[in-house]
């Protein structure tokens, strides 16, 4: 195995300015107050990293500190980066952050976003009560949120993308989504450097899913107006109702 890559201060600028941009959306949606045990989603993917080194490395730091556990979801099929249990094992270790493994039931047959992703959702739920974390952070980042917003909006007609704080009564977990406020852009350079990128899906019907295509209208939006990302994930901030988000983080990708 190659040496497995740890991100951590002294930052450079990148570095920097994502930890930066991380306690903003912490101090702005009141996201780690009470929290003393945190559970991190960890598919392996540089999303999910990204946001494991970041949480690791401001903890103590400039606010109380608070534990971390990581989970992730295993299984023959399941939307993830594609890394061996070793390697994320390895990276946990090397962190001192205990990592729980939990087997998705999917079956090729029965592939399909939505229902994987609730039966994702429910085990990471269920994964972290038991580790004793009330709270569990997602590396959703603001290109989700804005891509989530037009799905909503083509699919539903609601204008909801993705809030960065959720309390989920039914489940008693709050999901909070310290990256909300960065660019995906900023953190493929931030994996590039500190050598974890990787393939951010494996699963055969993700690559041909509604977010993807979403992916690939924007970036043709863009084209035209160069701060579409930007604008519609603010306004997904700023207008998205409550009642639509929680709906929508469920939505068929």
């Amino acid at each position: 195995m190659n040496e497995i890559p740890i991100a951590q201060p002294p930052w450079n600028g990148l570095g920097k300015k994502l930890e930066s941009t991380l306690r903003r959306a912490i101090y702005e949606f009141d996201m780690l107050t009470g929290v003393d045990k945190l559970a991190i989603a960890l598919s392996g993917g540089k999303d999910s990293l990204a946001l494991l080194f970041l949480l690791k490395a401001i903890s103590g730091r400039g606010m109380p500190p608070f534990d971390l556990v990581a989970i992730n979801i295993a299984g023959e099929f399941t939307c993830g980066a594609g890394v061996g249990e070793s390697y994320l094992k390895a990276i946990c270790q090397k962190l001192e952050v205990p990592l729980i493994t939990k087997i998705s039931t999917r079956k090729l047959e029965d592939l399909e976003c939505y229902s994987c992703s609730r039966e994702r959702r429910s085990l990471l739920f269920s994964a972290a009560k038991e580790a004793g974390c009330r709270s569990i952070a997602f590396g959703h980042h603001r290109d989700d949120s804005a891509q989530t917003l037009l799905m909503n909006l083509f699919h539903k007609g609601e204008f909801a993308g993705l809030l960065p704080k959720i309390h989920m009564i039914d489940y008693g977990i709050t999901i909070i989504r310290p990256l909300i406020h960065v660019e995906e852009r900023m953190i493929i350079e931030f994996a590039k450097q500190a050598g974890f990128a990787r393939i951010t899906c494996q699963c055969p019907v993700g690559q041909q899913s509604k977010r993807k295509k979403t992916d690939e209208l924007l970036n043709e939006i863009e084209q035209h107006f160069p701060n579409a990302r930007h604008n519609i994930a603010q306004a997904a901030l700023q207008y998205g109702s409550q009642k639509a988000a929680l709906k929508a983080d469920l939505v068929q990708k």
